[in-house]
């Protein structure tokens, strides 16, 4: 462990921690940013009316319309001169959301991704390749300053030039892979067509994180790469990287509590759902100075878990991202995420970890098409063949979503791939 100290703290301790931490905050984001003292006195609370962390339901919440809508500085409780870094998301439509660090925030930042980093087992010894982008992305720099406040020698690769990835793992002993896990499958096809065997590189573990996968998918890493890969999860409004990390137990990702404060909501209703439920996440932050975030509605479904963990930390942790609230599919009624295919098809071990949902319309009814790719030797295979994977594959994810689906087999590197988050849906419903 990076601070074993902090990481294995007693539960009741860890709470009244958070709690003076959170009702600072709170006094803090209501003296120092104009948005949280309306939207509190809207509400009709103050900060001193939160008497313990149950009662943080009461705030109203922040979300990322909130962060467009104060574009670009509005949220910010600290004056310029005192913001080192600015970050900001590259946003699909509109203006990005902006996120400011002042010199303690960084220095939390590099702490909590040093203990994810810690969670794999790195150290001074390890050298740490970092694929995630670098620039106003917060993936890079995050991994990257917590790489280096461990001691770790970092290649800041960034994104792209795949083979140039490949030979600088090989030529400078990469020993921890830090990327999308996507682009980590992409990295192992491109080594298998140039015939880099895994034996040659010294890979021991991956981090990968920015995109949901599932446990097919970290089967398949794991085998192609032959290390460990592990789950990490952060978002760039509450810190960036670095929010909650696997450990080897590989039984959920604890989320450093000292800093975040997390919950799980009914997505429709806002309402905490009971422990142990699967929900939307929400957190605070409990340290930032810069961009203090009170209850943010992530749009990520997972569950918290309280149960002890093997490792010994005693942060609580959060299942694996199921999927997203605003990725969800909703197909006559069922809805559907793309993790949930995932898991299907890698699981029959005849397709490769590439595909595609596609959503269209006909007669006025939602239909839902699923693209995959299958191995060379299965696709050179009679037609009969395939016909019968075809209806094999239909039929396993028709028996878990409830609802029917097509699907169709597609040639080996048909689909396009991905050097970051990878596109899995195409909803045609809205070309219409």
């Amino acid at each position: 462990m990076w601070n074993q100290p902090v990481e294995c703290l007693p539960r009741e301790e860890l709470r009244r921690l958070q709690f003076r931490r959170l009702q600072e905050v709170l006094q803090y984001a209501y003296a120092k940013v104009p948005f949280y003292r309306q939207r509190f006195q809207s509400a009709g609370v103050r900060p001193e009316d939160i008497r313990q962390l149950e009662d943080i339901k009461y705030l109203p919440f922040t979300t990322k319309d909130d962060l467009r809508d104060n574009y670009p500085f509005g949220l910010f409780a600290v004056p310029m001169q005192a913001i080192v870094r600015i970050h900001a998301s590259s946003g699909t439509t509109g203006k990005p959301t902006v996120v400011g660090y002042t010199r303690h925030d960084i220095e939390v930042w590099s702490e909590v991704m040093a203990r994810t980093l810690g969670a794999a087992g790195a150290s001074p010894r390890d050298v740490v390749q970092i694929a995630y982008g670098y620039g106003l992305f917060t993936g890079g720099l995050g991994v990257h300053y917590g790489a280096e406040k461990i001691g770790c020698t970092v290649i800041p690769t960034s994104g792209g030039n795949t083979k140039r990835q490949i030979m600088l793992m090989r030529d400078f002993g990469t020993t921890i892979l830090c990327c999308t896990p996507s682009y980590a499958c992409y990295l192992a096809e491109v080594m298998a067509e140039l015939g880099v065997k895994r034996e040659e590189l010294k890979l021991r573990a991956g981090l990968f994180g920015a995109e949901p996968w599932s446990e097919g998918m970290r089967r398949e890493i794991e085998s192609s790469l032959g290390i460990e890969a592990l789950d990490i999860y952060g978002l760039s409004e509450i810190i960036g990287p670095g929010v909650a990390a696997e450990c080897p137990a590989k039984g959920g990702l604890h989320i450093w509590e000292d800093h975040f404060l997390p919950e799980v909501i009914d997505p429709a209703t806002g309402e905490p759902v009971p422990p142990g439920e699967e929900g939307e996440l929400v957190f605070t932050t409990l340290t930032k100075e810069a961009l203090p975030v009170i209850r943010y509605r992530t749009r990520d479904i997972s569950l918290l878990l309280s149960d002890p963990c093997p490792c010994g930390r005693t942060h609580v942790r959060m299942a694996k991202v199921k999927g997203r609230t605003d990725d969800m599919l909703i197909i006559r009624g069922v809805n559907v995420f793309p993790s949930q295919i995932e898991e299907v098809l890698l699981s029959l071990g005849y397709t490769e970890p590439h595909y595609v949902l596609v959503v269209d319309r006909e007669k006025r009814l939602d239909v839902l098409e699923v693209w995959v790719e299958v191995s060379e030797h299965i696709f050179r295979d009679e037609v009969r063949g395939m016909e019968e994977l075809e209806e094999k594959i239909r039929r396993e994810i028709e028996a878990l979503l409830g609802i029917g689906v097509k699907v169709r087999l597609v040639e080996p590197k048909s689909i396009q791939r991905s050097e970051g988050k990878a596109k899995r849906i195409i909803d045609r419903r809205d070309m219409k």
